[in-house]
């Protein structure tokens, strides 16, 4: 799918792409080289979040990009940056069949009848989904005097945000090339990573962030449904460490750990979460009469089997993590080459942001 916000404004096509996914705690980002027809994995960076109650100033920002850049070997200039789950408004729209510009326009201008609220002072962007192809041959395919509307994705995002993410980045001397919605740039790297799957079944996409959870559903390659959930992994580790009368960092490490003792301690703690990702399955599956297969989960709650199992339970179809470095090269250097296959599950965004950039 490979579907960016803002993209491409150098128009040049990039050897070297660094993407960031800005967490409201950690901040993954990773460093992507095209070698010939392949890509390589050839740094990654996981960085605590700077501390601060509201949204970071351009220079708060600045400062931090030159720190990942720092981490990531501090050579690529050529940025991708994810867009978190609140900061930008992702919707499927129906519109006629006019050029992209006109498009942006009629949302601009419309965005109560397409998006159901009222957006002034917001930027907007769309990805087109190719028309399906009708059964058999195109000259048995009925004639309309109108032409179809198209299937469109749009992205909506405050214009003062934007600009303060081009500020940002310019600051810290690298070039930014795409804004990526964060909800969707897990669908990037899927595609990449589980080829089959993607085109076969029918399958969501699950990412457990720290403050939402998000959920794509794709229906044979196709982006049949979206949805945020405003339940992460800071609320399950605040719950077992309330329930437990524990620190915070010590029920971060149990939460990841799972030792089986502490499963009835957890359980109601993950419960709401898969019971609000049922919900948007049976959405789905009512809409289109046909089930979910199987459900992939990224993100750092990813690394824990028992909370699998948990969703599993919640969401009535299996759960399993996936890999979304399966298809780079890996070209890591010294302990990132063995540290990759217990933090790679985190990096399903930032790896979908640089996808889109490339």
């Amino acid at each position: 799918m490979a579907w960016s916000f803002l993209n491409g404004l150098s128009g040049k096509k990039r050897s070297h792409m660094m993407a960031v996914d800005l967490g409201s705690r950690t901040t993954k980002a990773v460093l992507l080289e095209r070698r010939g027809e392949v890509l390589a994995l050839t740094r990654f960076a996981l960085l605590d979040a700077p501390i601060y109650e509201k949204k970071m100033s351009p220079e708060m920002l600045a400062d931090h990009l030159r720190q990942v850049s720092e981490a990531l070997g501090g050579t690529p200039k050529s940025l991708a940056l994810t867009m978190g789950l609140d900061d930008v408004i992702v919707r499927q729209v129906e519109l006629p069949q006019i050029p992209m510009d006109e498009m942006r326009l009629v949302l601009k201008n419309n965005a109560k009848v397409y998006l159901q609220q009222d957006l002034p002072n917001h930027v907007f962007d769309c990805h087109i989904f190719p028309p399906k192809s009708p059964a058999g041959k195109p000259a048995d395919a009925p004639k309309s005097i109108i032409a179809p509307k198209l299937r469109v994705l749009v992205a909506a995002a405050k214009q003062q945000l934007v600009g303060d993410f081009q500020t940002a980045a310019k600051t810290a001397g690298l070039t930014l090339d795409c804004l990526a919605p964060g909800l969707v740039s897990p669908v990037n790297a899927f595609e990449q990573a589980m080829a089959k799957e993607f085109a076969d079944e029918v399958v969501a996409l699950v990412d457990v962030g720290f403050k939402h959870s998000s959920i794509c559903v794709l229906d044979h390659g196709e982006l049949a449904l979206t949805r945020m959930v405003n339940i992460g992994g800071d609320k399950l580790t605040a719950g077992l460490a309330e329930t437990m009368n524990i620190s915070y960092t010590e029920a971060e490490g149990i939460k990841v750990g799972m030792a089986p003792e502490v499963q009835s301690t957890l359980e109601p703690q993950v419960s709401p979460l898969g019971r609000e990702l049922r919900a948007s399955l049976d959405f789905f599956e009512h809409q289109h009469d046909r089930p979910v297969a199987q459900i992939y989960v990224s993100g750092g709650s990813a690394r824990s089997e028992m909370i699998l199992q948990m969703l599993h339970t919640e969401m009535l179809a299996d759960c399993k993590t996936w890999n979304p470095t399966g298809f780079l090269q890996m070209a890591l250097p010294g302990q990132q080459a063995v540290e990759i296959e217990n933090v790679g599950s985190q990096l399903a965004v930032a790896i979908g942001a640089a996808l889109a950039a490339l």
